[in-house]
Parts: C-alpha cells; structure tokens; sequence
C-alpha cells in the first residue's frame, strides 16, 4: 500500500462531537476518474493495556487518576506514554467514573460566552481532576488520528496529503478559526474546511457514482438533516442545469442548534431514574451521571437491533446505604421510542416555532444547549424563515401561497437517524406540512453510512478539487457585517448608533477577497478596543458596502464581540488611522477582515480566533 510518492492520498476527517472518523482515496489514477475509497481503521486503547482497531474514535478524554493505571498498560504502536487517554478507553473508563471524562469539546467550540483555551473540561469535576481546554482536546484527537495515520502510512505524511476537515455548516467565523488553528497545531496547516451537510451529499453522489443523476432532477430542493451526538445541523441544497449539466448550490443553513444524541441520552437516564424512585431507589449525582452513559449504550442497542425489546441497565456503587451492591434496572423499547419520537419528533404543525422560556439568572456553567428539545419545531421554524432561500435561482419554482419552502428530497446524516423509529416520524411530519399545502411528498435520499459518510464525502471533495465530480457551490454560509459606530455627539444615556456594514455577502466564494477601496473608516490603534460583528443567513440582497441602519432580530444575530489591541507600528497609542477594510474569505473556508491604510498602505488583520485568553 505504501508509495515512495508522498502526496498521494485525498484525506477526509470528520471531527465529530462524539465519534471522529478518518477516510481516504488513492489518486494514483486520476486521470482514469477511478476513486476508490476506505475507511481507516483507528488502532486505540480499548482498555488497559489493549489496542483494537475500529472505524470510529471516540471523542472522549479520560484523565485517569495518577494511581489508575499500571506503567505501561496506556501503550499505543507509535507511543509508550500517550499525552491523553483518546477513545474507546475514554468513554470505557468515563462511563464508571463520569467525573474524569471530557466530552463534547467540538460544542464548547462556538461557545460564544467562554474562553475556548481555558481548562474547562470535565466541567464540574473536582480540583484532584486536572481539566483541559476545548482546544487542547480538539488538538489531542486530530493528533491521534494523525499517528494512527502515520503509523499505517509510514512512507506519505498526512501534513503532505489533501486534507480536508469537516465542521457543522453552522459554525461561526470564531470556530472555524479555531479548528483551523487546532490542525495548525499538529502539523496541518494546510487542511481546509468543509462542511458537514455538503460531505453528506458529496458521499451519496459518490457511493451511487453515475446512478445519483437519475435521482435527483432540475428543480429540486434537497433538504439535509444532520442530527449527530451533540447538534442538529440543517441545509437546503438546490439542484440547477448549466450547459445541460446538473449543478448543487447550498442556499440555506439553519442555526447552531445544540440539540441531539446527548439530549437524547440523558432523556432516557431521567426517564430510569424517575421508574428507580418509585422503587425507592436513590441516586447519587455521580450515579445519575453513569445512568445517562449506559443510557447511551441501551439505547444504541435498541434502536440497532430489532430483535431485542428490553437492554440491561447496571450502575456502579460505593456502598451507599440506599442501594446495596449494584444497581441493576432495564430500559425498554416502549420506552426508547415514547420518549425519543414524541418526546425528540413530536407531531406539529408547518407553523410551529420552538418554545422559548425566560431564563434562570443564575445558572452552572455549561453549554447552551436549545431550550426546546422538539426537533420537529426547530425544522418548521428553519423551512419557513427560508421560504425565499431559493428565489435567485431561475431554475427553482416556487409554489404560489406556500408558506414555507418545500423540500423535494430529504437526505439523511448523524448516527441518531440510523433508528426507523426516527427517520419515519420526522419523513411523515415533513411529507404532513407538504400534504397540506398540496405539495408533492419529499422522497428520501438513502444509500449513505450515516456513521461514515461525512468523512467519505470529505475525502471525495479532495478528489472534486481536483477537478474531477461535480461540485456544491457553497462558499460564505451567512453574509456577515461589521459594527461600524456613528461619529454623533455625546448624549446623556444615549449609546452612539451602530450601523451594520456588510463585508461578505452570503455565498461569498472560497479564495476570493472584496475590497471597500471608497469607504473610508477612522481605526483606532494601540490602545484596547472593541469590534461587534453581526451573520445572517437570510439576507441575500445584501452586497460588500450595504449599510443596514436598523434590522429585525432574526434578520441578523449578533457574534461574540473581538477586543484587541492593533499595533501601533510606529504610531502613538490612541491614534486614529484613516483606513479602508478588506475582506476574504480564505482557500481553508474561514473569514479575514483586514483594514488598510489609506497613507501607507499598511495592513492590521482582525483576528476571529476570539475564544482565547491569551
């Protein structure tokens, strides 16, 4: 398998939330247009002292205790002493001692409220518990997947491979920065970014090679829907001609919807533990904690298999005096389903938005997760803010007094959907809404691993960029603006107006930069200071230079504010520069601002990489 020729292979890695997955395709015979694809099998620690290979990694850290483990037993083929516990392991160990495992670090990312490189993770655990960042534990899975890579290509370095890194179509600009950063971290400088409903398509075309354009026609509008361990990611992709060939345009991507198998999982835990009250049976938190991770595993158990009915539920203990030895119970498939699809996919109109409730004003940290867990809501309220989504495509009809945009196909990613259960009932609801505005049923788009895919289509995109396939034009998935602060006079509790300046339009290609040589800005250098910056996912119209004096809230969101401090290179501090902004949107699929100035033409770039302390 080796080749004395390093750049070789076309490298896909899905850094998902709760599994990471890595797939590759040999393009010694591009011109022959032969794309033959696998998946790598990740070598990892299963247990002590055990190393199994398996498809996925989970993305989980363990930070065992310093008298956990034996010398020698936590041992990998390219390390005797690993700098973290990775993996199978991980979640292993984690599911006994919950208070030593990270999770989740892919959504702490685009926290918007948090410093993503401060020691965070396991939130909540105790001082003993040495805690990492977000970002250290991004950079400790992509370093495992690059060994294990390594390891088994000896003779084709992954940092001289295309790479390309998947994340949620609804990252922001901070993340995707960060993720950027963390591949920068381990030699990857040169990975782009992909997103991970785009990755789903690219793989259906290419497990169904020339037989995908038999099933989709001019005209449709397919609707992904990515439901993994830790969010629900939306996209609208519709299907236009040019020169008689069929064409993909991504037209629409939903919100960062911190919603999916992790809710999922500690539904069911509640769900045993209110059957285990009724018995008199208490729990401890550090039990509730185990609850939710073997939830997990019944879950899976059920939802994969149709020949079993009842999973065993067991739970460690310390000798409490309320449950003596172990903690046995059972969850059912009744169960699972009565509460994952009407309690996850409930039965609701086109009309339907999700619920929002006032929040607590004082709360633990963690993550924002959505405040309505109804999964069906979140779509209708997505399908309709985007009815208009596609109006700039002449080959895309839209139907007269239809109150939401309507999806002709429906493709299905994330390891939640791979449950009947819940793929039905979400293609009734959606097949519902277009029933009742006398629209034909959207037909479902199957053939994909829902585990795999997203790193398989990730690696056939190094292939499309070669020139070969076909390709999802894409680009910006928002048009993002910046805060530029009116020049008025003080006015006692009166702020200055802010007006929103657009510096990338929605669609905005990759490796392509604007200028806004004739708008002039006063910039202000060597002294802290703050810049507000604004994404919508619904103002198409808008071009480089629009000013919006006043907007509706769901027209745009607001993102973190950046403070910094920009060089005085040879200037006193406070100055005011005259400058004029230069916006890209760069070849790994990540944004810049850069201000210009207008004497000397020298340069101060804004970093989005705003999720740091340092």
């Amino acid at each position: 398998m080796n080749s004395p020729n390093p750049q070789r292979f076309t490298v896909g890695i899905d850094l998902g939330t709760t599994h990471c997955v890595m797939s590759y395709a040999d393009l010694t015979n591009l011109e022959n247009d032969e794309f033959l694809q696998h998946v790598m099998p990740i070598p990892q620690l299963s247990a002590p002292g055990m190393v199994d290979d398996y498809l996925q990694l989970p993305s989980f850290i363990y930070q065992a205790h310093e008298a956990e483990l034996a010398e020698g037993v936590a041992a990998l083929p390219w390390t005797n002493k690993p700098l973290h516990l990775v993996g199978e392991i991980a979640r292993n160990l984690g599911s006994k001692t919950p208070i030593r495992l990270v999770s989740s670090a892919k959504s702490w990312l685009c926290h918007s409220d948090i410093d993503c490189k401060a020691p965070l993770l396991p939130t909540g655990a105790p001082e003993e518990v040495e805690r990492i960042s977000p970002f250290q534990a991004t950079v400790a899975y992509l370093q495992h997947l690059k060994s294990a890579w390594q390891h088994q290509h000896p003779d084709t370095p992954l940092e001289q491979q295309d790479v390309v890194i998947t994340v949620p179509a609804s990252f922001d600009p901070a993340a995707r920065e960060l993720t950027v950063e963390a591949a920068k971290n381990v030699g990857l400088g040169h990975a782009i970014l992909l997103e991970e409903p785009q990755a789903a398509l690219y793989s259906w075309i290419e497990k169904n090679h020339n037989n995908w354009r038999k099933q989709v026609h001019v005209g449709d509008i397919i609707l992904v829907i990515d439901i993994g361990g830790g969010t629900t990611d939306l996209s609208l992709i519709a299907v236009t001609q040019k020169d008689g060939n069929l064409e993909f345009n991504r037209v629409a991507i939903g919100d960062h919807i911190l919603l999916g198998g992790d809710n999922m999982d500690l539904a069911l835990a509640y769900t045993v533990k209110a059957k285990l009250e009724t018995e008199d049976k208490l729990l401890q938190p550090w039990q509730f904690q185990a609850l939710t991770h073997s939830c997990r595993d019944a879950k899976e158990k059920l939802l994969t298999n149709m020949t079993m009915d009842v999973a065993p539920i067991i739970i460690a203990n310390r000798g409490s005096s309320l449950i003596g030895g172990t903690l046995r119970t059972e969850l059912t498939r009744a169960e699972v389903n009565n509460t994952l699809v009407d309690g996850f996919l409930p039965q609701v109109s086109a009309s339907a938005k999700p619920v929002f409730r006032a929040r607590t004003g004082l709360r633990t940290p963690g993550l924002p997760y959505a405040q309505d867990a109804g999964i069906t809501r979140h779509l209708a309220a997505f399908l309709a803010k985007q009815q208009n989504a596609t109006g700039e495509l002449e080959d895309i009809k839209l139907a007269k007094n239809a109150t939401f945009i309507h999806p002709t196909a429906v493709l299905f990613n994330g390891g939640v959907l791979k449950a009947d259960s819940l793929a039905n009932r979400l293609m009734n609801v959606l097949n519902g809404w277009l029933q009742d505005e006398q629209a034909p049923p959207a037909r479902l788009l199957s053939g994909n691993d829902l585990d795999l895919a997203v790193a398989r289509g990730a690696a056939y995109y190094g292939f499309v960029r070669k020139g070969k396939g076909v390709r999802i034009k894409g680009g910006a998935a928002a048009s993002y603006y910046v805060g530029i602060e009116s020049a008025m006079p003080s006015v006692p509790g009166i702020p200055p107006e802010i007006q929103a300046l657009c510096i990338a339009p929605f669609g905005m290609e990759e490796g392509t930069q604007q200028e806004l040589s004739n708008e002039e800005f006063g910039l202000v250098i060597g002294e802290p200071v703050r810049f507000r910056f604004f994404a919508s996912t619904t103002r198409r119209e808008d071009r480089v230079g629009t000013r919006l004096n006043r907007w509706n809230r769901d027209e745009l969101s607001e993102l973190a504010e950046i403070e910094v401090t920009l060089d005085k290179e040879g200037r006193r501090a406070g100055e005011v520069v005259p400058v004029h902004l230069c916006a890209a949107v760069t070849e790994v699929g990540t944004l810049e601002l850069q201000a210009v100035s207008q004497k000397d033409n020298a340069h101060w770039k804004i970093e989005f990489d705003v999720r740091s302390g340092e």
